[in-house]
């Protein structure tokens, strides 16, 4: 009796999913416009009050996107202020919405990956899912990845899009 192979185990195909970077990354924004007079002017005194009495321990671990939805003038220094509350709780603090924290999440995570698990591996970036991935992450992940992978494909096992494909070097 022969012994049981798993095949999609012993083949050179990994699957990326993008997707996982996220799990487990909760992202909150925060929009100044609350701290600001009217949500337009906005008064030093009265801001800095502000940001002294906001409870800061709400973004605890989490990666917080500032942003100010209103039309208000904003100088440089009162981003600085939110970061000098923010950061000794926050993961990261980010300027900009929601979408931008997702991206800087993503590269960030694409980064810290080990490229040495991909070297000469079939790797595939998985294509769908229920969360938007930007076309950022797709770029960075094959920065990453294409100087290691032998073959860089995106989409799913069954159907995928060949992107790099390292060529084998004759010896002569």
């Amino acid at each position: 009796m022969s012994e049981i192979v798993n095949k999609v185990q012993a083949s050179k195909l990994i699957t990326v999913d993008l997707e996982k970077l996220l799990d487990g990354e909760k992202r909150i924004t925060l929009d100044i416009r609350n701290f600001l007079e009217e949500g337009l002017l906005l008064r030093e005194k009265e801001y800095r009050h502000h940001l002294s009495e906001h409870d800061w321990s709400l973004y605890r671990n989490v990666w917080l996107s500032v942003t100010c939805s209103s039309d208000a003038i904003v100088p440089a220094w009162a981003w600085m202020l939110v970061a000098i509350h923010a950061d000794p709780y926050a993961k990261a603090v980010i300027f900009g919405d929601e979408a931008t924290a997702r991206n800087r999440i993503l590269r960030e995570k694409i980064l810290e990956m080990d490229p040495e698990v991909y070297r000469d591996r079939f790797v595939l970036l998985k294509g769908c899912g229920k969360t938007d991935i930007p076309p950022e992450a797709y770029l960075e992940a094959t920065r990453v990845l294409k100087p290691v992978a032998a073959k860089l494909m995106y989409g799913e096992a069954c159907s995928f899009v060949p992107v790099f494909n390292r060529k084998k070097r004759s010896i002569r």
